[in-house]
């Protein structure tokens, strides 16, 4: 009897955790502080290698001053 007492109370602590509407970080809910972090990833995993962007030659004339002459 003690034993299905404590198992039920554990069942009852395991499912106690954050809801996607509770308060989180920042004055969000979880889940929209979920959703900006997976957003900062994408925008991460999109942004160009420092390498290619140095290797962009600086010594061509815009299209803009091209026409000027």
């Amino acid at each position: 009897m003690r034993a299905a007492l404590a198992l039920t109370a554990l069942g009852a602590l395991c499912a106690c955790g954050q809801g996607e509407n509770d308060a989180g970080p920042g004055g969000v809910t979880v889940g929209e502080a979920r959703a900006l972090d997976e957003a900062a990833e994408m925008l991460e995993e999109r942004r160009m290698p420092e390498e290619v962007v140095s290797a962009v030659p600086t010594d061509v004339p815009s299209p803009a001053a091209a026409q000027a002459e």
